[in-house]
């Protein structure tokens, strides 16, 4: 990445002013066929100096990105960023560095073709907030499970508004807690729903089957941003994002080899290096050599430490062994994660977890997804890892601890107390569920009581799939008050309204 100014502008025998202007001159070229923007623009991981920008072309060529305190850009900086190729799937990624902390930024993406050097893309632009340097107001919203159970886009029934509904709120920044497509959930043109009416898909070749190849799991990220809700929400709120189960397929673990006979590349560790590949090229996150576990820093009120529970993820079993080398996270991560909360300054720590702690969640007949497996004994199986992580942190004397999950397709508030516990050597914590975002609705699951949680407030549907049609879809808002760092959380519908809330004090 160059940050071009002025002066290097000169230098480089591009007259014309400020670099701003320079940029906007060459983008109105009209010799030959521009090239095009293809699937807006999106950011993530936003910190209090750096951002992750995001964007597909159509045909290769060279990524700028323009970045301004205002929106007519005046005063901006113009950074040139990668050649995209077909090797990427002509996404690309600019790491913007050296932002103003705490302000409300503004940004757009060009792309230069390769073959006519100054002919480049008509803008598309986005915004983005940083995280402040000091104690101030902090929002933002999680949910997960996207376009699942057969439910794609149909613009009759109002698309995916459920992303409308989120970026009314004006959130600092969106943590997607997972599910962020379902490359296992082909869709058909039409659902017939209970009252009668038709659920008409928008279709594409990549939904009409489970993706196996990596151009099939590119396609189930390109779906989604057909969608104008969602499309004007990532080019305005920064996301946060994490993998689960459906971004390979239904509740997969290394090592798996598929019964599914829709599948005919069996291997799941094949369809996962692709999957992730196609994850890591259409979303904004970090570069491809970083682990997809990760701390973000969102100023001295907030770390949110973002869990990888599928990449070492032990088999589906009973979850009932001794081993304690065995889980979700691995050793690393654990050991990572318990460092992190240690050290950690922050007023609160969002544990951002793709698999809620105390739900138990089946997988078939004998084997569990998740953590839990409703023994509320003393802890087995994965629950070993997080029994750990809570010991440690509680030895440590660490405050603050939050989970936020989704996973389960519907809205809950869990509260945690070794009073009620098998266990006793934690510090009571809330664990807050929110989902699906456009998908089918499903629950409630049963708890385990080995960690002791309470179901204080569900909000499930009446059957099993649910549609979006019917409402039951949700997403979580937490504000975080920059003067006494209380932690507010409402549980939200589709339309946005508060379903439930709670104030957790610093």
């Amino acid at each position: 990445m160059t940050s071009i100014s002025r002066r290097n502008l000169l230098r480089a025998g591009l007259a014309g002013g400020a670099a701003g202007a320079v940029f906007e001159a060459l983008a109105f070229s009209s010799r030959g066929s521009r090239p095009l923007i293809t699937h807006g623009v999106q950011s993530g991981d936003v910190t209090g100096g750096s951002a992750v920008v995001w964007s597909r072309a159509d045909r290769p060529g060279r990524l700028w990105v323009q970045t301004s305190r205002r929106p007519d850009f005046r005063g901006s900086r113009v950074l040139r960023g990668p050649v995209v190729t077909p090797e990427t799937d002509f996404t690309g990624k600019v790491r913007l560095r050296g932002l103003p902390a705490g302000e409300r930024l503004y940004y757009r993406v060009r792309v230069e073709s390769l073959d006519r050097p100054g002919l480049f893309s008509a803008p598309v632009s986005g915004r983005l907030a940083t995280a402040p340097a000091s104690r101030s107001d902090i929002r933002f919203v999680w949910t997960g499970d996207v376009a699942g159970q057969g439910w794609g886009i149909d613009p009759a029934f109002g698309g995916m508004r459920i992303f409308e509904s989120m970026r009314q709120r004006r959130p600092d920044f969106l943590l997607h807690s997972g599910d962020t497509v379902y490359a296992d959930g082909p869709l058909t043109e039409t659902v017939a729903l209970p009252d009668g009416r038709i659920w008409r898909n928008l279709m594409t070749d990549a939904k009409s089957k489970v993706a196996e190849t990596l151009d099939e799991f590119r396609g189930q990220y390109a779906y989604n941003l057909l969608d104008e809700h969602y499309r004007r929400f990532a080019a305005e709120v920064p996301q946060i994002n994490q993998w689960d189960d459906h971004e390979v397929t239904n509740n997969w673990y290394p090592g798996e080899i598929l019964t599914d006979t829709r599948y005919t590349e069996k291997r799941v560790d094949v369809l996962a290096a692709r999957a992730q590949q196609a994850y890591l090229e259409w979303l904004p996150l970090p570069d491809r050599a970083a682990p997809i576990y990760r701390k973000i820093s969102y100023g001295p009120l907030l770390d949110v430490f973002v869990l990888d529970m599928r990449t070492v993820k032990d088999v589906n079993d009973g979850n009932t062994y001794a081993d304690p080398k065995r889980g979700l996270l691995g050793a690393v991560q654990r050991a990572w994660l318990i460092d992190g909360l240690r050290r950690s300054r922050a007023t609160w720590k969002v544990i951002a977890a793709d698999l809620p702690l105390g739900l138990v969640v089946p997988d078939g007949a004998a084997a569990q997804e998740g953590v839990a497996q409703g023994d509320p004994g003393a802890p087995k199986g994965r629950e070993l890892e997080f029994a750990e992580v809570l010991r440690a942190a509680h030895r440590h004397r660490v405050k603050g601890i939050v989970f936020l999950t989704a996973d389960v397709h519907y809205t809950a508030a869990h509260h945690y107390d070794p009073a009620r516990a098998a266990v006793q050597d934690f510090t009571p914590f809330w664990e807050f569920v929110s989902g699906p975002a456009h998908a089918g609705a499903f629950g409630p699951n049963a708890l385990d009581a080995t960690f002791g949680p309470e179901a204080v407030f569900v909000n499930a549907p009446p059957a099993a799939n649910t549609s979006p049609a019917s409402g039951f879809q949700h997403f979580g808002e937490v504000n975080i008050d920059g003067e006494s760092g209380a932690f507010t959380v409402h549980l939200r519908d589709r339309d946005g309204t508060a379903l439930w809330t709670t104030t957790l004090h610093a």
